[in-house]
């Protein structure tokens, strides 16, 4: 099955483009492409957007790994580092914090008619990812392969074979920090 996908790229946009209008329409739903929802969660007042990304991650490790156990996926792991991290996490961050908006979330309320969004967030990004694009043969023969950790996983890390033990322990951890958001208000 994999292979005739592969094989049909045409397929792949079409499937693409279907789980990407998908993925907004929930963002949207779940009101995490307002401006207002981000800024509760980086002021840590609305823990909304914390439960949507949790929910998805579990969803995503439950899916991608069930997956991948009937021969429906493959994980292609990039190799990462330290400097990697730190590096993108930075740029990340910093957009995050002054537009208000992930990449994910950006495209959701430009999809909704967010200015702020179009504006700030594309221009922003094109202009970010040129720069980037600028600085990487520096950076990549510098700090981007600084503290280089391989093509790791949460599983590899903990020396499991078996995925299904680790998936179920970050499972358990998401419903037990979703109770404590409950009980405390949030």
């Amino acid at each position: 099955m994999l292979e005739k996908l592969h094989s049909r790229k045409w397929l792949q946009l079409v499937l693409g483009t279907l789980i990407g209008f998908c993925f907004g329409f929930l963002l949207q739903r779940g009101g995490v492409t307002r401006y207002d929802f981000i800024m509760g969660q980086l002021l840590l007042y609305d823990w909304t957007v914390a439960k949507i990304i949790l929910s998805a991650i579990a969803t995503g490790m439950i899916g991608v790994y069930y997956m991948r156990s009937k021969g429906l996926a493959r994980l292609h792991i990039k190799a990462g580092s330290v400097g990697a991290t730190v590096v993108g996490g930075l740029i990340f961050g910093i957009g995050f914090g002054i537009l208000g908006y992930c990449p994910g979330t950006m495209a959701g309320a430009v999809g909704q008619g967010s200015l702020d969004a179009l504006f700030g967030g594309v221009v922003g990004m094109l202009i970010g990812a040129g720069f980037y694009a600028r600085i990487y043969p520096f950076l990549s023969e510098t700090i981007l392969k600084t503290g280089d950790f391989g093509e790791l996983t949460i599983p590899g890390l903990l020396g499991r074979r078996d995925p299904w033990p680790v998936i179920g322990y970050v499972c358990l951890g998401i419903i037990v920090f979703f109770i404590v958001l409950e009980a405390a208000g949030l």
